[in-house]
């Protein structure tokens, strides 16, 4: 199959060709084979066109085998028919100005910093580069992107040309190449000299803008996140939206934002404290209530709670057995359709709290364990637990 449409002319949007094969692959999935054509298939980092052949829908483009697959959803097509192949031009264009954007971002790493680029990645929201470094400064991440923008606004011309690899040696290279045959140079004159396969407009000013948005950790690496071109205003109108309502949710203006929003935190910080104090002041008089109301001469405390969350019960049973340290406890939560247990027993008790919790779990289709000073579990179950207890006294 020939290349050379979406190589020669990434703007060729529309052209006419000819079915050569209509076959299922290995997937049972339909696909057409052309003489020609302006799909571009997955490959370097950037994703497949999609499109129409005859207003049969192309989902995906694949390069396999030395073919290029254009997956159809129906066989609609025949061998030798003459075609009108349509690609969907909003997507190639947006991937050809991030695709190329990387170009620059990893050209401005280099070019400053000596920073190279392990890999790339182009998602349908972002874009990534991984850098082959543990740390990048702020400082480095402005001056990296104002280069990148610099080349953008001079308005460079991006040239492609197809070398051997004699003459590779002319050309100062990014990065080695990883074929030896059919090389294909994408050239911004004086700034980077780069093998690539994928498609680019003819022009850095095409590109737009570029904006790194964020970093992070990455298995060692540094992942700069960034958008180009439209990307950048879908990103600018998102977070300006964002901080429209964040602003009128604050009652305070956008440079104010931040300092509202440390208030509100300092303030929910506060609240949390004290409605903790005020939780374990109930836990305590809760405590307190319980252990009172003992017999004498008895060690079992079995409860039954409504709407009450394992972490609370657990709580409450540690705070019991350390004031009560002869007692064993059976607390049960019913809590919409589900009944959570939790046993414990004082260091005056023998008890093995790990062998009734397994005892009990059976009874309710649940799962847990513990140890034997303390257990915990649950399970769905259309019984009470005032019914559990009964078949708990049962053992």
């Amino acid at each position: 199959m020939k290349r050379k449409l979406f190589y020669a002319d990434v703007y060729l949007q529309r052209d006419m060709t000819k079915v050569v094969n209509v076959a299922k692959d290995e997937l049972e999935k339909w696909y057409v084979t052309l003489e020609e054509t302006v799909f571009f298939p997955t490959g370097g980092g950037q994703p497949h066109d999609i499109g129409k052949i005859n207003e049969v829908v192309v989902f995906d483009v694949e390069e396999i085998d030395g073919e290029i697959r254009h997956y159809i959803a129906e066989p609609l097509l025949e061998v030798g028919e003459a075609v009108e192949m349509e690609i969907n031009w909003q997507r190639r264009f947006d991937f050809m100005q991030q695709h190329t954007g990387q170009h620059l971002l990893t050209a401005s790493f280099v070019e400053l910093y000596g920073i190279q680029t392990t890999s790339f990645h182009l998602g349908k929201e972002l874009v990534t580069i991984d850098l082959d470094v543990k740390k990048v400064t702020d400082e480095q991440l402005l001056e990296v992107e104002k280069r990148a923008n610099q080349i953008i606004l001079e308005n460079r011309p991006i040239e492609t040309k197809w070398v051997n690899k004699e003459e590779l040696a002319t050309y100062p290279l990014r990065k080695k190449v990883a074929v030896e045959e059919d090389i294909r140079l994408v050239i911004i004159p004086d700034f980077d000299y780069n093998g690539c396969g994928g498609t680019h407009p003819s022009s850095t000013g095409q590109i737009g803008t570029l904006k790194i948005l964020d970093t992070e950790m990455q298995k060692g690496h540094v992942r700069v996140h960034f958008v180009c071109g439209n990307r950048v205003l879908d990103q600018l109108h998102r977070k300006q939206k964002t901080l429209q309502e964040v602003t009128h949710l604050l009652s305070a203006s956008e440079d104010g934002v931040v300092n509202s929003v440390k208030v509100l935190l300092d303030n929910g910080k506060k609240h949390e404290k004290t409605l903790d104090e005020a939780q374990q002041q109930l836990l305590n008089y809760e405590v307190k209530e319980i252990v009172g109301d003992m017999k004498e001469g008895t060690t079992s405390i079995e409860r039954v709670f409504q709407q009450r969350s394992i972490q609370q019960l657990q709580k409450l049973a540690r705070l019991i057995v350390t004031e009560a340290t002869t007692s064993q406890l059976i607390f049960i939560a019913e809590n919409d359709g589900l009944l959570q247990i939790v046993l414990a027993r004082g260091t005056d008790n023998q008890t093995n709290m790990k062998q009734l919790i397994a005892q009990i779990l059976p009874l309710i289709n649940g799962k847990g364990g513990g140890s034997e000073t303390f257990a915990q579990g649950g399970g769905a179950t259309d019984q009470t637990g005032e019914q559990l207890l009964e078949k708990i006294h049962a053992f």
